[in-house]
Formats: C-alpha cells, sequence, structure tokens
C-alpha cells in the first residue's frame, strides 16, 4: 500500500511537468507555475523520504524517481526556451538531455555486461542535479517577482550546470569503456 502512494507521488512530479510546460506556453501564470515547482520539489523529498522510513523500496520506484526528475527538468527547460524565445536555454537544455540520453544508453551497456558499476550514481551527478533544480528555481523565481535581472544569472547557473552535467557524462564514459573493469 505505501510502496502504491510513494510511486504515486513520483508519477505526481511527471504530470506537474507536463502542466507546468503547457502554462509556461500559455504565459503569464508565473506565480502558479513556481508554486507548482515548489510542489514537484517537495514530491521529490517525499517519496523518498517515504520510501527509506517505511524500508519501502521497489524497482518501479527506483526507476521512475530519476526519469521523473529528468521529465521535470527537460520539461522546465524546453518550455522556458520557448516562453523567454531563448535559444541559449534551448541549446543547453538540449545538451543536458542528450546527456542523459547518452547515460542510460551507457547503463543499459553496463548492464549487459555485468559492469554496472561504471555508472552508478556520483556524489557529483547528484549535484549536478541539485544545480539543474536551483536554475530552475531561479528561472521561474525570476518569472514570478518579474525581475528579469534573475534571468542572467539563471543563465550563468544554466552554462555550470550543463558544464557539470558533460563532465558527469564524459566521466561515466570513460568508466565503462577505458577502464578494465
Amino acid at each position: 500500500m505505501i510502496t502504491n502512494l510513494i510511486n504515486l507521488i513520483t508519477l505526481s512530479r511527471i504530470l506537474t511537468a507536463i502542466i507546468i510546460f503547457v502554462l509556461l506556453i500559455i504565459g503569464n501564470n508565473y506565480f502558479i507555475i513556481f508554486l507548482l515547482f515548489i510542489f514537484a520539489g517537495v514530491s521529490d523529498y517525499l517519496d523518498g523520504f517515504l520510501a527509506r522510513k517505511y524500508n519501502s523500496v521497489s524497482s518501479l520506484g527506483e526507476i521512475l524517481d530519476p526519469v521523473a526528475d529528468k521529465i521535470l527538468v527537460t520539461f522546465i527547460l524546453f518550455g522556458l526556451s520557448i516562453d523567454l524565445s531563448s535559444y541559449l536555454i534551448g541549446f543547453f537544455g538540449a545538451i543536458i538531455v542528450t546527456r542523459e540520453i547518452w547515460v542510460s544508453a551507457l547503463r543499459d551497456y553496463n548492464a549487459r555486461k555485468n559492469n554496472t558499476d561504471a555508472t552508478k550514481v556520483t556524489f557529483l551527478a547528484k549535484i549536478k542535479t541539485t544545480i539543474q533544480l536551483f536554475t530552475i528555481t531561479i528561472y521561474l523565481l525570476a518569472l514570478a517577482s518579474n525581475n528579469m535581472l534573475m534571468i542572467i544569472f539563471g543563465d550563468l547557473f544554466l552554462v555550470v550546470s550543463a558544464l557539470i552535467t558533460v563532465y558527469t557524462g564524459y566521466i561515466y564514459t570513460l568508466n565503462s569503456f577505458l577502464k578494465d573493469n
């Protein structure tokens, strides 16, 4: 029962990502978008907290949780690139998505080779996700508060986030192909 609740909380994050994207396309709903993003962050914390507290980790949950994070980041970055007419956000968003697809392929490759340690989540990869979410927070807060100067800070953090994202993908690639495991 608790496992189903945890998975529903995770799925709600995916639905929230889609709603945020649609609201960004419609425009002028920035405070609601910001609140929905906060909800998504709380749901991310809550599903992990409940899974640990009740020792209720499921195979579905282990797959859904990181996928939900990636879907959230993808929908919001592309929604922001459209809403702000920003090629920068679109370009770096595409780099981030490309890395995620590449690392997923590496994980599949390593699973087939019984080498899953090569793409085991690292501390830096967790930092990467945190910086991505912080960057999105800056953008959404800028829009919600109508403070366009903050967009520049969002852009700077997006570049840093993309660089870390590419670097962690590079490390996973090295671990997968160049080391004797």
